[in-house]
């Protein structure tokens, strides 16, 4: 099985390095889309199917926690796994997060190694060297 990833970052420049980050991991994927904001995650969302959400939390117009509430509030999308990908790493800000229901969080600079290793604990079916 191959997995459609989603990758929401309003930096051009991360979203590229986390697509060949991802890349690396040589998972099995089927395609990986990219998101500049939590709007147009949501309207990628209408014609996609995503199997794994790796998102910013800072980003303009909609951002990741407000991403996050819009996902849990629809009943298409509740399930989609979310991880946080971000430089922001206090640990109540952490906490909070999960509690909303996000299924791993990743801080920036992340390996090859370390997506790996959240997507396979995520959605799992893979054994982790």
């Amino acid at each position: 099985m191959a997995y459609t990833i989603m990758i929401v970052d309003d930096s051009q420049t991360i979203r590229e390095v986390l697509t060949r980050s991802i890349q690396m991991t040589k998972l099995p994927l089927e395609e990986i889309v990219q998101a500049d904001n939590g709007i147009t995650a949501l309207k990628k969302l209408e014609d996609n199917w995503i199997d794994i959400i790796f998102t910013d939390i800072n980003m303009p117009q909609m951002n990741g926690i407000e991403l996050i509430n819009a996902l849990n509030e629809n009943a298409e999308y509740k399930d989609i796994p979310v991880v946080i990908v971000s430089t922001e790493g206090s640990k109540k800000r952490i906490e909070e997060l999960y509690k909303k229901g996000i299924k791993g969080y990743l801080r920036k600079p992340f390996t090859p190694e370390k997506i790996r290793d959240v997507i396979i604990k995520t959605l799992g079916g893979w054994d982790v060297d």
